[in-house]
């Protein structure tokens, strides 16, 4: 399928670097928080991931920080149930890994309560530098992601949409999608404009990704 370059923002060759090696440094588990009481202390800056369920969010942050079972990755919709941190590089920069929306197999009032702290986290929280949308390649932006990206524009929060699974369709495809989404994003007032295709399969866009977020923790990372 499609390995040519995404057509997204480029880079410099420093930036590139300054991803590389941020995210070379060691990657490690935090905390599972299932209530809002139980949140770090704001400090370090956080970038969460969201995404539908099964649109391959463990499988972007593994390969992301190059390390094969950081995020747990399931063939079963819905399995990560709270905010899950990940230290990179002694507190430079913490990932969020979020509660998938939709199909998740759980009772109600568990659903209800991921959804209430999802939403107490993105109104509530400093440290959040940058929320990444992930959007399967395959299918675009769905009602779901809509809706979710109304609410962070309600709420102030910085949020990117990055594509996964792009080795998937092919490069007239790719642009093709990328230029609607670029399209939509205009009506939303708290999105960053760039749009970034990753595969974690073929390794494709991450080093793009990783310079992105390199920058959200230059402050942190240069101290």
């Amino acid at each position: 399928m499609a390995d040519a370059p995404a057509p997204t923002t480029d880079y410099t060759d420093e930036e590139l670097e300054a991803g590389r090696l941020l995210f070379a440094r060691p990657c490690t588990f935090v905390k599972s928080v299932v209530r809002t009481a139980d949140l770090p202390p704001d400090g370090p800056v956080e970038v969460a991931f969201a995404g539908r369920s099964n649109v391959g969010k463990s499988s972007l942050l593994n390969a992301l920080v190059g390390q094969n079972a950081l995020a747990r990755t399931s063939n079963t919709p819905g399995r990560t149930q709270a905010l899950n941190y990940f230290d990179l590089a002694d507190g430079s920069l913490l990932l969020v890994d979020m509660p998938g929306y939709g199909f998740a197999k759980a009772p109600k009032h568990l659903v209800d309560g991921w959804n209430q702290l999802i939403h107490d986290y993105l109104r509530g929280r400093q440290s959040l530098r940058r929320l990444c949308v992930l959007i399967d390649a395959r299918h675009g932006l769905k009602s779901s992601d809509i809706s979710l990206m109304e609410g962070l524009d309600s709420a102030a929060v910085s949020y990117q949409i990055v594509l996964t699974k792009r080795d998937k369709i092919s490069v007239p495809q790719l642009d093709k999608l990328i230029a609607e989404i670029a399209v939509t994003l205009k009506k939303h007032p708290a999105a960053i404009p760039t749009v970034l295709a990753t595969s974690s399969r073929k390794g494709l866009g991450m080093a793009e990704l990783r310079a992105e977020l390199a920058m959200l923790a230059a402050p942190a990372v240069s101290d």
